[in-house]
């Protein structure tokens, strides 16, 4: 069972939620016998969100807190959060509101019983369900991941994140990645409430963003692991057929007499682009081997660094 568990909150012009997302936390701590701390992050908010958060932690002792000197977005927000928090189980919630703190135990549960990665599943209505609905339609037919949304609060060991990359607004992925992993995931339906203060900083950008992004995922998690063999693939296609399209035209010059020079311009286009995109191929399957070495000496480091830890 887990010491300590790390609620993890990045914020962006939220004043009007911190006081009272900081006094429902300490109602829900109470209650448990869990230890409990929470991790606020300002990211870069232009109101008041920073002189909330150190109120509130000039009056409860489990608060955290860090900075962003401007807006990173909510990725780097838990990147952040993730290096002050001091707990084995890390747990991504939203400043707005619109999740409670009370739920944050029954998210948590399945990771006390096993579970490596549990995910919330919103229950309610909302202005965004319809873009919502497609999003995590899109997400389960891409990935083959049987959970009904990516795109709500999340609880993970710490551990999970430890043996991954995240990227900018990569944070929707957690889960795609983690499955991809191996780790064990469940799914929780947690309650969501209308947004009583501030704006919702969605806007209708992030939905073409959010689509390449999932791609990129894809990419990442499939052909781009072996890219010669994708690459290769098509390049073999191109270059069959260049050669059947030659054939072809030696046929008519010979057999018909019937030159046609367009075909043999045709015939160097596709032979090229075959080639070329073998040579892509051998250059992307480099700097996979690269990557995953990097990745290699990324994690004996940290291994290393932990030692030092335990040791002080």
């Amino acid at each position: 069972m887990s010491n300590i568990i790390s609620v993890i909150v990045p914020a962006y012009n939220e004043e009007g939620n911190i006081p009272e997302l900081c006094r429902l936390f300490a109602e829900m701590a109470e209650k448990e016998s869990i230890r409990y701390e929470l991790v606020l992050v300002d990211d870069g908010s232009k109101d008041k969100t920073f002189d909330k958060i150190t109120e509130a932690a000039r009056t409860y002792p489990f608060i955290k807190y860090a900075r962003h000197s401007f807006n990173l977005g909510l990725t780097d927000g838990l990147q952040t959060g993730f290096g002050v928090a001091t707990g084995d189980i890390f747990v991504f919630y939203p400043a707005d509101l619109q999740y409670l703190p009370e739920d944050i135990p029954a998210l948590v549960q399945p990771l006390l019983e096993g579970a490596d990665v549990s995910t919330g599943w919103k229950q309610g209505k909302y202005n965004k369900r319809f873009v919502s609905n497609i999003y995590n339609w899109l997400s389960r037919t891409i990935f083959g991941l049987k959970v009904h949304d990516l795109n709500s609060v999340k609880a993970f060991k710490a551990n999970v994140i430890k043996d991954m990359f995240l990227r900018k607004d990569w944070h929707r992925y957690l889960v795609v990645l983690a499955a991809d992993m191996g780790y064990r995931i469940s799914e929780v339906k947690i309650p969501l409430y209308e947004r009583k203060w501030g704006k919702s900083k969605f806007s209708i950008w992030r939905i073409p963003i959010g689509v390449l992004d999932m791609l990129a995922v894809k990419a990442q998690l499939t052909f781009l692991r072996k890219p010669l063999l994708f690459f290769g693939l098509i390049g073999s296609f191109f270059i069959a057929l260049g050669v059947l399209i030659g054939l072809y035209a030696v046929y008519l010059r010979f057999f018909l007499g019937d030159g046609q020079r367009p075909l043999l311009y045709l015939v160097l286009l596709l032979s090229g682009l075959g080639m070329g995109l073998f040579i892509l191929g051998f250059l992307a399957e480099s700097l996979a081997g690269l990557k995953e070495e990097m990745g290699a000496v990324r994690k004996k480091v940290e291994r290393l660094l932990d030692r030092g830890d335990d040791r002080e």
